[in-house]
C-alpha cells in the first residue's frame, strides 16, 4: 500500500534546460516523456499540480545570444519560449492521458488561454495539471520568481524547484568530492550564504509568505514522488 502524500498541492518549478535532456538545444522527447511519467505517478497519488516552466532551452533574456538586446525585449523573447515548453509538455501529457491546461501570462489566445487564477484554481481542483507560461508576464522577472508567485496565488503546500542536483551542498559536489548536502535550510541562511537555491527575489517571496521549497534531482528517478510522500530527498527550504 502506498503511503500518503505529504502535500495536497504542489508547485513544481521546471527549467527550460531540464528538457534539453544530454541536447544542446530543444525539447529531447525522451527526457520530455521521462519528466511527464514522474509528474504522473505523483497525480495518481492525488496530488494536485502546477508547472512552472523556464525557458532557457531556447532561449534566455540574459544569456550571450541577448547580448547588445534591449533587456525588456531579450526578457519578452525568453517568455515566449517559455510558452513553447510549456505546449511541448501539454502535448506529453496529452500523450499518456493526463489532462493539462497552459495558462499565459502575455495574452496568446490561439495558443494558449490567459492566466485567471480563479480558473486555474478550479483546473487543480478537477485534477488537472496546470502549466504556467511567460513567467509573471513582466521583464527583469525570473522564472523562479514566476514559480513562488504562482505557488502563493495556487495556496500550495511546497514549491519544488527542479534542477540537476539532488538539493543544495555545501559546495559544487561535481569539483569537490567532500561537499555536503543540507537537507534543510532556513531561508535567511540560503540568502546569506549565498546558495543559489533561487534567486534572491523568489526566496524573499516564498520566506514571507512561509512557503517552503524543496530543492531536488527531476534527474533522479522516482525523487518527486519521494518528495511528496515527504522521505528525506533533496534540501527543504523553510522559514
Amino acid at each position: 500500500m502506498t503511503a500518503a502524500p505529504a502535500y495536497k498541492r504542489i508547485l513544481l518549478k521546471l527549467s527550460g534546460e531540464a528538457l534539453m535532456g544530454e541536447d544542446t538545444y530543444g525539447v529531447n522527447r525522451t527526457t520530455l516523456d521521462r519528466i511527464v511519467g514522474e509528474v504522473a505517478e505523483v497525480v495518481k497519488l492525488g496530488v494536485e499540480v502546477g508547472v512552472v516552466i523556464g525557458g532557457g532551452n531556447i532561449f534566455r533574456g540574459i544569456a550571450p545570444a541577448a547580448a547588445g538586446m534591449d533587456r525588456a525585449t531579450a526578457d519578452y523573447m525568453g517568455m515566449l519560449a517559455t510558452v513553447m515548453n510549456a505546449l511541448a509538455l501539454q502535448d506529453a501529457m496529452r500523450r499518456v492521458n493526463l489532462a493539462a491546461r497552459v495558462q499565459s501570462a502575455l495574452n496568446i489566445d490561439q495558443v494558449a488561454e490567459p492566466y485567471i487564477r480563479g480558473k486555474a484554481m478550479r483546473y487543480l481542483e478537477e485534477g488537472k495539471v496546470v502549466i504556467f507560461a511567460a513567467g509573471t508576464g513582466n521583464p527583469f522577472f525570473t522564472t523562479d520568481t514566476a514559480a513562488a508567485l504562482r505557488g502563493m496565488e495556487m495556496n500550495v503546500n511546497l514549491v519544488l524547484k527542479a534542477t540537476k542536483v539532488d538539493g543544495v551542498y555545501t559546495d559544487d559536489p561535481k569539483i569537490h568530492a567532500d561537499a555536503m548536502r543540507y537537507k534543510r535550510l532556513t531561508f535567511d541562511e540560503a540568502i546569506i550564504k549565498n546558495l543559489k537555491v533561487m534567486d534572491a527575489t523568489a526566496l524573499t517571496l516564498c520566506r514571507d509568505q512561509k512557503l517552503p521549497v524543496n530543492v531536488f534531482s527531476i534527474f533522479k528517478p522516482g525523487a518527486l514522488k519521494r518528495v511528496v510522500l515527504g522521505e528525506d530527498e533533496g534540501t527543504m527550504v523553510h522559514s
